[in-house]
């Protein structure tokens, strides 16, 4: 093991681009010479690939890993009077969309060793929202949060209890695998994010759903594309502006070839991570069958004290982290009303979200950290603890 001295970066972007710069400066070029910036061939390329990657039957490029989710509920026909349940520890993008929609977000509460969504706490909550008849139970997004999978099996299940719709948000998990499989297929629908710092990333805005339903691929490339049908000029539904541009999905071209060998360095360096701080401070648990993409790489400290220290002793180091999330989705100004809105009563209690806020770190994973640089790390979060 070399110990280096070189600034730890929290997301490399610019190594991995040193590799392929050449590869990226001649897909570039291509686009540009051919003037075909909107539904270029690059896109559909892409699509073919991330599909085959995946083992879906389709994938279908978007603008953002937002619009993946909104054109995914788009075309279910979420809206007014409609409950969507998803996870309150995770990013705002996936509680906005219900209510752009009109739907009513009910979040719930996640399980302290994982930090995905607490399967029991679902279905008490989609049985009480049944039962007070005042909102129809109509899909759960599922986060596989910081790479590692949701159990898929159990929500899909309690979906087709309810005759609900299952969507995947893997924004910050593709690459992951459960039981065996490639996340993609494990819902009816799978919104991934390829933003620049996800597993795959382009240089801008990027996203994409995956799904083995050829209906749904057509509605969703309908919609993406202000809901046209067979001409530019017909239009068949209301859609949205959410194309993937066809110069991100040329750089996403140029990083793909190099995605199998990623995936396998950010596995290998949260092993180096599990060697050094199991038994200091809490890690994400990793279930059976879940092999998670590690898109983040975050510890649970024991309090909001114990975790300004080890802020302050990687501060010290310089070495950058982040907090994912600070503040649960259902405390957020923008979401108060809905969450009140729930429930005909006070909402139930979302402790688990809410501590979390208080003691996650996220520390510096990509796929070019040596061990040494993990060394440091570590050196310093067990220091300050």
């Amino acid at each position: 093991m070399t110990t280096t001295t070189r600034p730890i970066a929290l997301f490399d972007i610019q190594a991995q681009q040193s590799r392929i710069r050449a590869e990226l400066d001649r897909r570039i070029a291509a686009v540009l010479d051919s003037g075909r910036f909107i539904n270029g061939p690059e896109v559909a390329e892409l699509e073919e690939k991330l599909a085959a990657f995946a083992g879906v039957a389709h994938a279908v490029g978007v603008s953002s890993g937002t619009d993946a989710l909104q054109i995914a509920m788009m075309a279910e026909g979420i809206g007014p009077g409609d409950a969507v349940f998803l996870p309150a520890f995770t990013y705002t993008a996936t509680a906005e969309v219900p209510l752009v929609l009109g739907a009513t977000p009910i979040f719930v509460d996640v399980e302290a060793e994982t930090f995905n969504m607490d399967l029991a706490d679902l279905a008490r909550r989609v049985a009480q929202v049944a039962a007070e008849g005042r909102l129809k139970p109509r899909a759960v997004v599922g986060v596989d949060l910081f790479g590692l999978p949701a159990d898929w099996p159990a929500i899909r299940g309690l979906c087709a209890r309810y005759g609900m719709f299952a969507l995947d948000d893997a924004a910050q998990a593709f690459g992951a695998r459960l039981h065996g499989s490639r996340l993609g297929g494990h819902a009816e629908a799978t919104a991934l994010s390829f933003y620049p710092t996800k597993t795959l990333g382009c240089y801008g805005d990027g996203g994409a759903l995956l799904t083995n339903s050829a209906e749904r691929a057509a509605l969703y490339r309908s919609l993406r594309t202000h809901g046209e049908g067979g001409s530019r000029y017909e239009v068949l539904r209301t859609g949205m502006n959410g194309r993937l541009d066809t110069l991100q999905a040329a750089i996403l071209l140029c990083k793909l070839p190099l995605f199998e060998e990623e995936l396998s360095a950010r596995a290998r360096v949260a092993g180096w991570y599990a060697e050094r701080l199991s038994g200091q401070v809490a890690l994400q648990a990793q279930p059976a069958g879940a092999e998670s993409a590690w898109g983040l790489y975050t510890i649970r400290c024991a309090d909001a004290a114990e975790r300004a220290r080890v802020q302050e002793g990687l501060k010290a180091q310089g070495i950058p982290f982040g907090v994912y999330y600070p503040k649960p989705l259902h405390q957020q100004p923008a979401y108060a009303a809905a969450h009140a809105a729930g429930y005909a009563d006070a909402p139930p209690p979302l402790p688990v979200s809410e501590a979390l806020c208080h003691q996650v770190l996220s520390l510096p994973m990509h796929p070019y950290l040596t061990e040494g640089e993990v060394e440091r790390v570590c050196r310093a979060v067990i220091g300050a603890l």
